[in-house]
């Protein structure tokens, strides 16, 4: 059984930096598109990044983060992190982790996982 565990959501100023960390267990493909999405009160959840993992390595951001978030991914651990610096008030939200085994052609779009994460919460002040 697939579960996707995300920790490190918090509380920050903007300007601020956390990291997330999703642990993967029961998931052992040796292809597989993971992936962070976020949804704040009343809007769709939107894909934030993702990174592929198989014959090669391969990342995607939304425009949105390009140049502040970085995904990462720990294979020995079965993590894949989300390293938020310069965090905005717009960055808060409910983020989740997704997973899926192939790759990661669609990736923004929610509909393209399988697994999903309970969600961290990620809050911003300004």
């Amino acid at each position: 059984q697939v579960q996707l565990v995300e920790s490190g959501g918090g509380s920050v100023q903007a300007g601020g930096s956390l990291r997330l960390s999703c642990a993967a267990s029961g998931y052992t493909y040796t292809r597989k598109c993971m992936a962070w999405f976020r949804q704040a009160p009343a809007k769709e959840r939107e894909g934030v990044a993702a990174i592929y993992v198989g014959t090669y390595i391969g990342t995607y951001y939304t425009d949105s983060v390009k140049g502040r978030f970085t995904i990462s991914q720990d294979n020995a651990k079965n993590t894949v992190y989300l390293q938020m610096n310069s965090l905005k008030p717009d960055d808060a939200a409910m983020y989740y982790c997704a997973a899926e085994p192939g790759p990661c052609g669609s990736w923004s779009r929610p509909a393209g996982f399988v697994y999903w994460g309970q969600g961290t919460q990620v809050t911003v002040s300004s």
